[in-house]
């Protein structure tokens, strides 16, 4: 298997089992009217699904933001981030494809269309662009911190990709409440695409003016987060750092700002 096909069936997989888990919940009909603790766990063995499936041909990073985390901090390639991000991509879309295809008797019982489009793409509990921004910054920059702390630590021979399910759990249980914790440009833009495009019965726009939240947010939080790490725990703090550190700090306050000006107007 070439490295750009493991990260397509890594990622269709971990988005089959994931978006799956939310059509169960939302969707009318089904065995599995769900809630949030369902939703988490189910994402967490997804990712460890996908690593298992993948992770000795690709490393299975399964998402751009720990692509370009990776890459950021010496640990990856530059030259195979486009072929990773587009397979991550393709894969994406086409396990949402997938979705679709298993649920096909359920959608013309469902009235709700965010309940319908929650399934394939995320969208925030509070809209508040900024602050739903810094959320996803912040979750993704957990998410590759941890994968990195995980890395340097030694497990018996095959639990490594449950433990990163697990730490999905924990991102999805304490800062996935927000914004629906995409961490993950691939999850949110590949199946919101197939959202668009495929014929749903009822299913509503596909919220595009949200869309950048999803993917920026990710990038930024994952590239910070390999940058943190290798300045804190390697003592390797470079001029790529500080600049993020600064980006990472405006964009901060600014939604400290705007928050706190809509809590005193």
């Amino acid at each position: 298997m070439t490295e750009f096909m493991g990260e397509l069936i890594g990622t269709m997989i971990l988005i089959i089992f994931g978006g799956g888990v939310i059509a169960g919940a939302n969707l009318k009909a089904t065995k599995a009217q769900g809630n949030w603790v369902l939703i988490t766990i189910a994402w967490g063995l997804a990712v460890a699904m996908g690593v298992y499936a993948v992770g000795q041909v690709t490393g299975a990073h399964i998402n751009p933001a720990v692509t370009l985390g990776l890459a950021a901090v010496g640990d990856f390639p530059w030259a195979k981030v486009p072929m990773y991000v587009t397979a991550q991509m393709i894969g994406a879309f086409a396990g949402a494809t997938i979705v679709f295809f298993h649920y096909l008797p359920h959608w013309k019982d469902t009235e709700d269309e965010l309940a319908i489009k929650s399934i394939f793409c995320t969208d925030p509990a509070i809209r508040s662009p900024i602050s739903n921004l810094v959320s996803e910054i912040i979750g993704t920059f957990v998410l590759v911190m941890g994968i990195l702390f995980i890395g340097a630590n030694e497990f018996t021979e095959g639990l490594n990709p449950l433990i990163v399910g697990l730490l999905i759990v924990a991102i999805g249980m304490s800062l996935g409440a927000t914004t629906g914790y995409a961490i993950n440009p691939a999850r949110d833009l590949g199946p919101r695409i197939a959202h668009a495009l495929l014929p749903i019965p009822g299913k509503g726009g596909s919220d595009w003016g949200y869309s950048w939240i999803p993917v920026l947010g990710p990038i930024i939080g994952g590239v910070y987060g390999g940058l943190f790490y290798q300045a804190v725990f390697k003592g390797e703090a470079g001029l790529w750092f500080w600049l993020s550190s600064v980006v990472v700090i405006l964009i901060l306050l600014s939604s400290m700002r705007v928050e706190l000006k809509k809590a005193y107007e």
